[in-house]
């Protein structure tokens, strides 16, 4: 038997309005009577009908969050974060997988907004996406924040990582510890990846390193990527000039990178020195643990939350970029070069 709001109000001896003024909290109602209805809504174990109310609170409770994949543990590290603080508020999420595909990404988010969610969490959107205005536009309706590296010219509201700080510390780690023919891993397009390849190739230039070796992988973020990472790797490390460190742009392409090493007899990192991005929890049950640059998940995703809830419920319409610190997380798999 479902439990309605007129049985809530037969029980409580008041009217359906008192009820729902109790439930949406937008008028004020005796003491007494709000603690008779309380105690009819826990005798008849009522759940309020989220459809109905949000008719009446012109609110669903509900955020769209959109990543484009989820076996990269660092997209659900910061969804998690975003969940845990967005239910204290009393809203739940919708989380939706592109597989980075920006066609898939762009329905989704049409998707969501079909549904009536308060707002919305694009996690490393597209680079498609950005440059085509479709998030700059969906801001003008929406409250949206885009999570990813520090871009510049588009109109929307921003939580970075500073993965231009991150990079340069890595880099500079290894030139540290004598490295000059660095290899770099990367994925398919992302704006991610093409700011740590540009970093990449002004550090040889800076450097007058003459080493160069660009892998890239058709994936990025799904568990694919560590068998491409492998097979990509295997391939540079046969050539006759072999690099004495390997960058990749993040840890389950550094996985990848360390089988490659193992499957052909290479020590990590004794031959060769390798370094991870995001510190994800998969840097510290590697063989050997993983150095990485540590871009703070979890405090991106609480961020990204307080600025998306602070949209929603305070009409905010001054457009804010926010840069959350990153740093290198040294720890195993990165040593002299020979």
């Amino acid at each position: 038997m479902n439990i309605t709001i007129n049985d809530v109000a037969d029980e409580a001896g008041v009217s359906i309005t008192t009820v729902s003024r109790v439930l949406n909290n937008n008028y004020p109602v005796k003491k007494e009577t709000r603690e008779r209805i309380e105690k009819a809504i826990k005798k008849l174990n009522y759940t309020p009908n989220a459809m109905a109310r949000s008719l009446i609170t012109k609110k669903t409770s509900m955020i769209g969050v959109i990543v484009p994949g989820i076996t990269n543990l660092f997209f659900p590290t910061i969804v998690e974060a975003i969940g845990e603080f967005t239910k204290k508020s009393g809203y739940s999420i919708s989380l939706c997988s592109t597989g980075g595909d920006y066609l898939v990404e762009q329905n989704l988010s049409d998707a969501l907004i079909s549904r009536q969610v308060d707002g919305i969490i694009t996690i490393d959107p597209s680079i498609e996406c950005l440059e085509n205005g479709y998030y700059s536009k969906l801001s003008d309706r929406t409250p949206v924040i885009v999570v990813n590296g520090y871009p510049n010219g588009y109109k929307c509201n921003f939580v970075c990582y500073d993965e231009e700080v991150g990079c340069k510390e890595a880099f500079d780690y290894l030139i540290g510890l004598g490295h000059k023919k660095i290899a770099f891993i990367r994925g398919a397009k992302s704006y991610s990846y093409d700011i740590k390849e540009e970093l990449y190739k002004k550090l040889l230039i800076d450097n007058s390193f003459s080493y160069e070796k660009v892998v890239r992988l058709k994936l990025g973020n799904s568990i694919e990527v560590i068998e491409q990472s492998k097979e990509g790797v295997k391939g540079i490390l046969t050539l006759e000039e072999r690099p004495t460190a390997i960058f990749a742009c993040n840890d389950l392409m550094a996985v990848g990178a360390i089988q490659a090493c193992q499957s052909l007899g290479l020590s990590v990192p004794e031959d060769i020195s390798i370094i991870g991005f995001d510190n994800t929890i998969i840097s510290d049950i590697t063989s050997p643990r993983l150095t990485s640059v540590d871009q703070n998940m979890k405090d991106i995703g609480k961020r990204a939350a307080i600025e998306l809830l602070d949209l929603i419920e305070n009409d905010t319409k001054i457009r804010k970029k926010i840069i959350v610190a990153t740093n290198l997380v040294i720890k195993d798999s990165c040593s002299k070069a020979k």
